[in-house]
């Protein structure tokens, strides 16, 4: 029996889609999110922060309707 692997990636979207078409003709967008976190520092009291960036891309009607709605921000 398969597995299902599940991900959620909570932050900003970086910039506008890209929104592509594939010889077949199938859609394809892809956008970047920036997933922030942030904690104290135990040692000094400082407030710290971290952003990783995370590329994902869309097939099919789902990339035509992120294409359609999704925007910087």
């Amino acid at each position: 029996m398969g597995s299902l692997n599940k991900c959620m990636f909570i932050g900003n979207v970086g910039g506008d889609p890209e929104m592509r078409y594939m010889p077949s003709g199938d859609a394809m967008t892809t956008i970047s999110i920036a997933c922030t976190d942030s904690w104290k520092d135990k040692s000094t009291g400082e407030k710290k922060e971290l952003v990783e960036w995370v590329r994902i891309t869309f097939f099919g009607k789902l990339a035509e309707i992120a294409g359609q709605y999704l925007k910087k921000g």
